[in-house]
């Protein structure tokens, strides 16, 4: 998606609805309304069809949230983030039928929006491009070509649409977040739609080493090695017993 990312939020409770929309705007996203019930809403996207819809579970009205995804997704294909506080089985079984790209469980943090979006954003650009037949050789969601983008002093990596430069230097660690890992390098923190497993396969081996199941480190930038982690940029990363040894050889080397 090479255009600003627009989002509606459908949110019966509307405190919560402007300190979301406030959050988007923050985050460069634009926000095509603020709605309380399923009806307005599906009204709304008939007239400004968003890219993402937010969408609370438990809303007033003849319809609930799960009832609007429905009718949303029998006239559009628009990716639904449900919002949700404490719901119950019935609630949560009834909403994996409309194939949700997410759900953000309240009280929420920014960065529990921002993940959730940045994900959902990830994920419309990968549809796109299949189904346009488009190769992901641009990016670093195909592991087939990942290769071309994991160079030997520098990886480029997907962010806001753009295709950014990190040189290898300049990575202090790569976290696993599920199926996807967040690289942070000085003052910034990316978002790379590839498993840890993966991208420790592609990275040059003389750099990096996975002293954790969810942690590979820049072997150039620990500040101190303790007993059970390392230390860099004042981050505590843990490190299992096996992989010290192996840790405390390369800093031998090095």
């Amino acid at each position: 998606m090479d255009k600003v990312v627009k989002i509606l939020i459908v949110e019966d409770e509307m405190v919560i609805a402007a300190n979301i929309s406030l959050q988007l705007s923050e985050l460069g996203y634009e926000v095509t309304g603020i709605l309380p019930r399923g009806e307005e809403a599906i009204a709304h996207i008939q007239i400004d069809k968003p890219d993402i819809v937010l969408l609370d579970i438990r809303l007033k009205g003849e319809m609930d949230g799960i009832e609007t995804a429905h009718e949303i997704q029998k006239i559009y294909n628009i990716p639904i983030i449900y919002l949700t506080a404490n719901a119950d089985d019935a609630h949560f079984n009834r909403a994996k039928e409309t194939h949700p790209y997410a759900f953000i469980s309240k009280p929420f943090k920014k960065l529990d929006l921002q993940r959730a979006i940045e994900l959902t954003v990830d994920r419309i650009s990968i549809e796109n491009d299949s189904e346009n037949g488009i190769g992901n050789g641009n990016d670093l969601t195909n592991n087939g070509s990942a290769t071309d983008f994991i160079l030997n002093d520098r990886i480029f990596v997907r962010h806001n649409e753009k295709m950014l430069k990190i040189d290898i230097k300049d990575i202090y660690y790569i976290e696993a977040d599920r199926n996807y890992c967040r690289i942070f390098s000085q003052g910034r923190e990316y978002l790379l739609v590839m498993t840890l497993k993966d991208i420790d396969e592609k990275l040059p081996q003389n750099h990096f080493l996975r002293i954790h199941r969810s942690y590979i480190i820049n072997i150039s930038q620990i500040d101190e090695v303790a007993g059970t982690h390392v230390v860099i940029a004042k981050k505590a990363i843990p490190m299992s017993k096996a992989m010290r040894t192996e840790l405390l050889k390369r800093l031998q080397t090095i």
